[in-house]
């Protein structure tokens, strides 16, 4: 049985800034294509039944940059749709609403291309991504290059635990992660490498 790889986009302009950025489709900073460059020696020393990255192009030009080979969009792969509050900071969410919290709260709807997703919806698409790799994943390793709360979430709900439990996973531009097996159990193998 393979691994989960999974690999967070370079660094991009809003992300720089700690921006919300879901559906917003931005490229690379020179910073995010060096960090992209930078996983390529990591990602070299393995082979992979099944190289699948969200249809953006932050990722997808990281999984080229990285010199990941047949790359396959997964349309469930793209970031949480941050929906009203896409774009903005969460210092600048506190402002006009303290305690707010992403993992806990979801998003107010937006203008009608970003309606917002609840926890539990980004959830639902994590679940098929990983429904989707699972005979993939019995004849080797599986990359998956996509975004930081959309691979927290699938991290979660790898582990068991509700879509929410991504809150516990901070993961960096540029990272790599890994998850696996042991004992029969799904497990965190190897956690934000850069």
């Amino acid at each position: 049985m393979g691994e989960l790889v999974l690999v967070r986009h370079g660094q991009t302009e809003w992300s720089r800034a700690r921006r919300h950025t879901g559906r917003t489709d931005l490229p690379l900073t020179e910073e995010g294509e060096r960090q992209a460059r930078a996983l390529r020696p990591l990602l070299a020393e393995r082979g992979f039944e099944l190289v699948l990255a969200s249809p953006l192009r932050r990722a997808r030009h990281t999984a080229e940059l990285a010199g990941l080979p047949g790359i396959v969009e997964h349309p469930d792969l793209v970031e949480w749709d941050y929906g009203a509050y896409e774009g903005i900071t969460t210092a600048e969410i506190h402002r006009g609403r303290p305690g707010w919290n992403l993992w806990i709260d979801g998003v107010p709807p937006g203008p009608p291309e970003h309606p917002g997703e609840s926890p539990d919806q980004v959830g639902v698409r994590a679940d098929r991504v990983l429904a989707d790799l699972a005979s993939a994943r019995e004849h080797g390793d599986v990359v998956l290059v996509a975004h930081s709360h959309l691979l927290r979430v699938l991290t979660a709900r790898w582990l068991g635990l509700p879509a929410s439990g991504g809150a516990m996973f901070r993961l960096d531009t540029g990272s790599l992660s890994t998850l696996g097996i042991e004992h029969d159990r799904p497990v965190i193998t190897s956690w934000n490498r850069s």
